[in-house]
């Protein structure tokens, strides 16, 4: 079996997703065929989301019916071999933002279980609580070991649950006001993203505080953001603040990786009803306006707010809302991987000669 053999049995799998062969979408970066081997390195970008799995599996497939020992690695052409030494976190494969219009809707609680859900899943992750005015990530996880110190004056994370940390939270003290300016902002957040030995991640996580001000700006100029995870209550009020943070996103040219219902409906445990006390339905009747993906809802359920208080994330728990919160995990690392694979499948377009009339 030679190159074009590979690449002829590989056309044959479809992206579900872009609606093509993965070879026509450009998805085969190298093919190499030895002895005894075949080599194939495939532009899939968001490590452990069942989706790319699932295409790998089938590129497996289709080329282990002739004794060859399939051998295969991932890598997005023009990020992964092309990083400039100046490039911020050259090493974090894909920063997830996660943002809300307002507080109160449980953000910080999606960031946390959707960094240890990726760490579950078998990823590398980090995970940065930007929220500079209510930084409690550090809590939520019973993380009270502080970041080390290296000689060259930068910051070494401490890690809970396969989580690489950084907050504010570690540099002030406990009641201690942040009380800063937008340029105070922009430094510290700039020194918390550069100054810090991430390492390899292949997702970093981030905490955004509420609304539309100056840290989410600082973020979205400096950093690489991958995409953006909107969080909201089915209420309209919420709603409301939601569609703020979609057009912030979008005035920076920010993926929206989808919206994420929380706190919706709160099954009684003593009565065995189930009651909308946030409304219905809001979050994805609002993905579907505005043509957003709809991440999924997790319920109004007192055993997330333990977690919280504990420092034992619910995604790592059995039961109803811990499934939620793992279903929304492969959503967004599936989600993550379509923007990836879109805009190498764009470029492949691009680049073809347009066809004689």
């Amino acid at each position: 079996m030679d190159e074009d053999a590979v690449r002829e049995r590989l056309a044959g799998i479809d992206d579900p997703t872009l609606g093509d062969d993965i070879v026509s979408l450009g998805l085969v970066n190298d093919v190499t065929v030895d002895e005894d081997t075949v080599r194939v390195d495939l532009a899939l970008g968001a490590p452990y989301s069942p989706a790319e799995t699932q295409l790998a599996g089938a590129v497996r497939q289709a080329l282990a019916t002739d004794g060859y020992e399939v051998d295969l690695s991932a890598s997005v052409p023009g990020r992964d071999d092309q990083v400039a030494d100046d490039t911020v976190l050259p090493n974090v494969k894909n920063v997830i933002a996660v943002a809300s219009g307002k507080g109160g809707v449980g953000k910080s609680t999606v960031a946390v279980n959707l960094a240890a859900g990726l760490s579950q899943l078998g990823a590398r992750v980090g995970l940065f609580d930007a929220d500079i005015y209510g930084p409690n990530v550090p809590r939520m996880v019973d993380a009270d070991e502080p970041p080390m110190a290296t000689e060259e004056e930068t910051l070494v994370p401490p890690e809970k649950y396969g989580v690489k940390l950084m907050s504010m939270a570690f540099l002030t003290g406990t009641d201690d006001p942040v009380i800063w300016r937008g340029p105070m902002v922009h430094k510290v957040i700039t020194q918390l993203t550069e100054d810090v030995e991430w390492g390899h991640l292949d997702y970093l996580v981030v905490d955004l505080p509420p609304g539309t001000g100056d840290t989410q700006l600082t973020m979205l100029q400096t950093m690489p953001v991958t995409g953006a995870v909107i969080v909201t209550t089915p209420q309209d009020v919420a709603l409301d603040d939601a569609r703020k943070g979609l057009e912030m996103f979008g005035k920076h040219e920010t993926v929206v990786l989808g919206i994420l219902e929380n706190m919706a409906t709160f099954a009684c445990p003593d009565c065995g009803g189930e009651h909308d006390i946030f409304g219905s339905g809001g979050g994805e009747a609002f993905a579907e306006t505005h043509e957003m993906p709809f991440i999924g809802s997790i319920p109004l359920d007192p055993t997330v707010r333990v977690g919280g208080d504990s420092g034992r994330p619910i995604v790592l728990e059995d039961g109803e809302t811990a499934e939620a919160f793992r279903r929304a995990t492969d959503t967004v690392a599936d989600n993550v991987g379509i923007v990836h694979r879109r805009a190498i499948a764009d470029s492949t377009t691009s680049t073809q000669p347009t066809p004689e009339r």
